[in-house]
């Protein structure tokens, strides 16, 4: 079997543009919050998925922290939002909103796509 290998390394990069999306701000309101979401890279998603496992060494417990992962989402891919929000704002969202918010940032636990070739072995031995 051939393959062509890529010879523009920017197809393997992510996007440097936020993609901007609209959030209405309650059930049949006109009013809405604009917010910019970047692009995840493979690396930032992994870090995601760890920010849920909180391990207490002293009492080898092991949590899980969705909290943390949100927290981690809004800092890592919200690039701005109009009006700006503030973190105390962030905290203050009503669920409404958050639930919104939660649909667009990125999935670390739903991207699970791998391409059927890495199950091919390559004629190299």
């Amino acid at each position: 079997m051939s393959y062509t290998i890529a010879t523009d390394k920017s197809k393997l990069l992510v996007s440097r543009q936020a993609t901007e999306h609209y959030v209405r701000i309650a059930p049949g309101s006109e009013e809405y919050l604009k917010i910019w979401i970047k692009e995840p890279t493979f690396l930032q998603l992994e870090q995601a998925q760890m920010k849920l496992f909180d391990f207490n060494a002293g009492s080898q417990e092991v949590n899980l922290d969705m909290a943390e992962v949100y927290r981690y989402l809004w800092d890592a891919f919200v690039e701005k939002t109009e009006p700006a929000l503030s973190a105390m704002d962030v905290l203050g969202l009503n669920p409404y909103i958050g639930s919104q918010i939660k649909e667009i940032l990125p999935n670390p636990f739903g991207f699970n796509e791998v391409d059927e070739d890495l199950k091919v072995p390559t004629d190299e031995q």
